[in-house]
C-alpha cells in the first residue's frame, strides 16, 4: 500500500470534494478532472507550487460551493502570433 504525504492527502481530499460539489452542476466534472490531470505532472519536490495551486483550489471550491455559480472561469495564455 502507498504512504502519502500530508499535502499529498490534503491534494486527494480536495479533488473528492470538487467532485462532490460539482456533482449537482451540469459539465463541471469533466473540467474539474481535466485541471487535476494536467496538473499531476507536477514535481512531488515542487512544494511551493503544489500549495499554491492547492490554496488557489480551496479558493475555487468555495465559489464552486455557492449557489450563484453557473460555470468555471480559467485564464489561459494568450498565444503568440507567428
Amino acid at each position: 500500500m502507498v504512504r502519502h504525504s500530508k499535502l499529498q492527502k490534503q491534494v486527494l481530499a480536495l479533488y473528492r470534494q470538487f467532485l462532490r460539489a460539482g456533482r449537482d452542476k451540469p459539465g463541471f466534472i469533466p473540467r474539474i478532472q481535466d485541471e487535476f490531470r494536467e496538473n499531476a505532472t507536477i514535481k512531488k519536490t515542487d512544494v511551493m507550487h503544489i500549495e499554491y495551486l492547492y490554496r488557489r483550489g480551496q479558493r475555487q471550491l468555495e465559489q464552486l460551493r455557492d449557489v450563484n455559480t453557473k460555470q468555471l472561469g480559467s485564464f489561459s495564455k494568450p498565444r503568440a502570433d507567428s
